[in-house]
């Protein structure tokens, strides 16, 4: 009976957040119409480019016509089966990424009853908590109605976490563990179609395996996933090499990102609370219309600045660690309309209007300025939601500490991703999808206080029983 009554507890928490998905939906259309007459595209408008020309022309690229691997191509052809089905429209991509979410909860919900199968049902309701924390965040809230790849990618990690506890969970190597291992390799495959961001947490996987399995029974297991997920991307690997004659990274962005990152400006403008997407290429970066040997020519100067500049790392990636961890929303400030940002001769940040600048501003990006309900709103719930989330995750950690070894593949996803972004470039967004399993540990200590509680009155209430009747026993819970 009580384990039925988890299962309508995890719909109950499925229903609020898809209701209260809706909701923001209805309320601020502002922000999501972008399919309505003068809508702006909040999240990234290049997906919509490569959509509306896969359909039209059949061919993936950003120009009509013209083939490119500027992207990974998995949300764009995702994106493109409900453009076909429902048109473009913002209804339906939201409804999409409702469902990813719902799947999402699922998934955490059982990797939590997994994760924690003792004392009975304390995963389940772990996992309800950490769900329900899930539904009600608001920055994933907003974020996964906008036009980007974000509820996909949560989806598809959670996805490889859940079949890799399983895959952990086998006795034996049997044919379960077989497809299970098949699974975990498509999704793996898959997830680099998307963001090539799972292969570092897979190899700390491993390390997660050789916790419980010997190294022989964790190779036997893992073996299966490595060779299944680089077989997944090969075919789009062939056709960006027969596209530019050259081995492709799965797409042209990676250079940008580790420019942006890592450069002579980037410190000064992570400290002074804004976003170095825009930063501008240097002055030798080939155009935009060779992109193979742009994004090889800013990568070499995002490493060749490393290489030049040890001193300057350790500050660097400091700064970096504390944007990505940082519970305000980074970053922190967005430039208003009219304005760009670039850096002195002293590397202080200055605010400026024209050209020369060594960032610029999207359209998208112009709607988040400081009066905006953005900024007014929203900064001070997230601080307020996440940061106490945050701190009550700290407390999770401690408070299960003896289970490190099962829970230690949390902490993987955390570390695995967290040293990603401070090799590219940190904010909350690149943050976010892996805030819903920081929040399995602020629901160990919900879990925690409420037993706690419990104990308590079941204490006080032992000696008035007693009293009362002390030959007859009440259930207390």
């Amino acid at each position: 009976m009580r384990h039925r009554l988890e299962r309508y507890r995890l719909l109950e928490v499925i229903v609020v957040a898809i209701v209260l998905r809706i909701a923001v939906l209805a309320a601020f259309p502002q922000h999501f119409a972008f399919s309505e007459p003068g809508g702006v595209i909040h999240g990234s408008a290049a997906y919509d480019d490569y959509v509306l020309n896969l359909l039209e022309t059949g061919v993936y690229g950003r120009e009509k016509g013209v083939p490119d691997a500027g992207l990974p191509p998995l949300y764009s052809y995702v994106l493109a089966v409900v453009y076909g089905v429902f048109g473009r429209h913002y209804l339906a991509v939201g409804a999409l990424h409702m469902l990813f979410d719902a799947l999402s909860i699922v998934l955490l919900y059982d990797i939590c009853r997994r994760l924690f199968p003792r004392p009975p049902q304390q995963g389940e309701s772990i996992g309800a908590i950490a769900g329900l924390f899930f539904a009600l965040y608001p920055y994933l809230i907003f974020q996964n109605l906008t036009l980007n790849d974000t509820a996909l990618w949560i989806l598809l990690l959670h996805l490889f976490l859940w079949l890799l506890i399983q895959l952990r969970e086998r006795p034996t190597r049997d044919r379960g563990a077989l497809t299970l291992a098949i699974a975990a390799g498509l999704t793996l495959g898959v997830s680099v179609l998307a963001r090539a961001l799972l292969p570092p947490l897979a190899i700390l996987a491993a390390l997660w395996l050789l916790l419980k399995l010997s190294a022989r029974d964790t190779l036997l297991r893992l073996l299966p996933v490595a060779l299944v997920s680089l077989l997944v991307p090969l075919p789009w690997l062939i056709r960006g090499y027969q596209l530019y004659g050259d081995f492709v990274p799965i797409a042209l962005n990676s250079g940008e990102n580790i420019y942006q990152g890592n450069n002579p400006y980037a410190a000064a403008i992570f400290r002074a609370g804004y976003d170095a997407q825009w930063i501008t290429p240097p002055i030798d970066a080939p155009a935009k219309d060779e992109p193979l040997r742009r994004n090889a020519r800013l990568a070499q100067a995002g490493w060749r600045y490393l290489r030049e500049n040890p001193a300057e790392i350790p500050d660097l990636m400091l700064v970096k660690l504390l944007v990505y961890w940082n519970p305000q929303v980074t970053p922190l400030r967005n430039l208003r309309a009219g304005e760009k940002l670039t850096v002195d001769e002293t590397g202080e940040v200055v605010i400026v209007s024209g050209e020369g600048s060594h960032v610029g501003l999207s359209a998208a990006n112009a709607a988040y300025q400081d009066d905006s309900l953005f900024n007014v709103i929203g900064r001070n719930l997230h601080l307020v939601y996440f940061g106490g989330l945050w701190l009550l995750a700290i407390a999770g950690a401690w408070l299960s500490r003896r289970e490190w070894r099962a829970l230690s593949l949390l902490f993987f996803v955390q570390i695995s991703q967290t040293l990603v972004y401070l090799l590219f470039h940190p904010s909350t967004r690149y943050r976010s999808p892996t805030d819903p399993l920081l929040f399995v540990f602020s629901a160990v200590a919900v879990v925690w206080v409420v037993r706690w509680w419990r104990g308590r009155l079941q204490r006080r209430a032992k000696p008035l029983n007693a009293n009362t009747n002390s030959n007859s026993r009440l259930p207390l819970d």
